[in-house]
């Protein structure tokens, strides 16, 4: 809900200048990008207890990941109506958001970095993703369903700023919804923290201890860095995270002033998202399933490439409302399935790329080899991931300031400019050649050896 809706409710109902809701976008993913790299070696390096060794990482930043996130919807200040260059509400956004991304990326890294350690089979790493990528479908459609309930609502969906009518009905439900997802959050991460078993580390970890300095954590992440299969992987992570930033910050806007949504016809877009998201989800899983991982993915970006540039369609005007809703099925409802069809291939292909750097380590013991590297190459993805969203988030306070908010031709072509960059994550996925698949990891206990740990 925050990253598709944070930024419409900033600029077109508490005033803020979309220029400065942008730089606060980007600092929190900024933020998030440094903080992924110290979350990652740390954690790598953390010393196991009773409790495991990433496990723990996912409570000690979670009260005030869930603070901050309610907080963020309740701003003390709304910008007068004649200055939406109102700095004490910039500072706020700004601070609230960045102390959220500080503490959440503590929380993500940890849960990521798990990943390669607790799926050590083909098979398993499959099922992992395709179950985690309908949790992120369902997400998906919940983020946006409530929202586009509350703008269902409103008598004049082109006017909500905070001092008029539409405006005020959003002030009072958006914080109400996003204090029951930031809740709902903090039930499933604790539920989370009790399914995962880490008792693996107790019996592979020696008593013996070595101090690591901040340069030495840093060094770590030369790891992954030179590897060049992933630096590869992480290419394609930065451009279609430009596409997924575009993506989550233009669609309501495009809703309203392209498509000229108005009462019930905002749960058309809730239909449509619902079956596209599943449609496509099940016809890439079945691809999948006769196809090679890295020859599947390119298809699904391909896919996602030709729809985007469909979306051009968008700028003839003379299509009546049912045309046009037929052709955002086809165009945007391709490209948000298949988007969020991603997750069954980039899970595997990270795991088997972590699993790839970790067999060339000089350690009879795999679990310690991944272990020992797996929160850095989550840390670094992140890092270089973070960079593309908030370089989306610039471009788009930039183009939509001032009555650019509701141009429907900048709406449209910023749209379809998502095609460009799924294109080039395209040649960098098409490049990341695989060794041969390593479809059963078994895990290897050996003598205690001296452990590294962080105070």
């Amino acid at each position: 809900m925050i990253g598709t809706f944070i930024f419409q409710y900033y600029v077109y109902t508490v005033n803020l200048n979309s220029l400065l809701v942008s730089i606060g976008l980007s600092i929190n993913l900024l933020v998030a990008a440094v903080f992924s790299i110290i979350w990652g070696v740390v954690v790598d390096n953390k010393k196991p207890n009773k409790y495991g060794k990433r496990r723990p990482y996912l409570l000690y930043g979670l009260p005030i990941w869930v603070i901050m996130s309610i907080l963020l919807w309740l701003p003390p200040w709304y910008c007068p109506k004649n200055n939406s260059m109102f700095w004490p509400t910039a500072i706020y956004l700004w601070v609230v958001i960045t102390v959220k991304s500080i503490a959440g990326t503590s929380i993500l890294i940890a849960h990521a970095s798990m990943y390669p350690e607790q799926s050590q089979t083909d098979e398993n790493r499959q099922k992992v993703a395709a179950v985690g990528t309908i949790f992120n479908i369902i997400a998906s459609i919940l983020a946006l369903l409530l929202p586009l309930a509350v703008q269902s609502l409103l008598t004049d969906p082109e006017n909500v700023k905070w001092w008029e009518p539409s405006g005020k009905v959003i002030i009072f439900y958006i914080p109400i919804i996003g204090v029951a997802f930031a809740i709902f959050a903090l039930v499933g991460m604790i539920l989370s923290f009790f399914s995962v078993d880490e008792s693996f580390h107790q019996t592979s970890y020696a008593t013996q201890k070595v101090k690591l300095s901040l340069k030495e954590l840093f060094h770590q992440m030369n790891i992954p860095a030179k590897d060049r299969k992933f630096r590869k992987f992480m290419a394609f992570g930065f451009f279609t995270g430009i596409a997924g930033r575009i993506v989550g910050l233009i669609i309501i806007p495009f809703l309203i002033y392209v498509l000229k949504f108005r009462g019930t016809d905002y749960f058309i877009y809730v239909i449509i998202s619902f079956s596209c998201k599943f449609g496509w989800y099940f016809f890439w899983k079945k691809i999948l399933e006769k196809k090679t991982l890295i020859r599947t993915f390119s298809m699904c970006l391909a896919v996602s490439m030709i729809a985007s540039f469909l979306e051009l369609f968008f700028l003839i005007e003379t299509f009546n409302f049912e045309v046009k809703i037929a052709l955002f099925i086809v165009s945007y409802g391709t490209v948000l399935g298949c988007m969020y069809a991603f997750g069954i291939f980039s899970g595997p292909l990270f795991s088997e790329l972590v699993h790839e750097a970790a067999a060339e380590i000089e350690n009879n013991d795999m679990d310690e080899a991944i272990a020992a590297i797996s929160g850095a190459y989550v840390g670094l993805t992140t890092f270089i991931g973070s960079f593309g969203p908030a370089l989306a988030s610039i471009l788009i306070g930039i183009l939509l300031t001032g009555s650019n908010q509701e141009n429907t031709l900048i709406l449209t072509l910023c749209l379809c400019s998502t095609g460009i960059f799924y294109f080039i994550a395209l040649l960098y996925i098409r490049k990341i050649k695989l060794e041969k698949r390593l479809a059963e990891i078994k895990p290897i206990i050996t003598e205690p050896k001296s452990e590294v740990f962080v105070e």
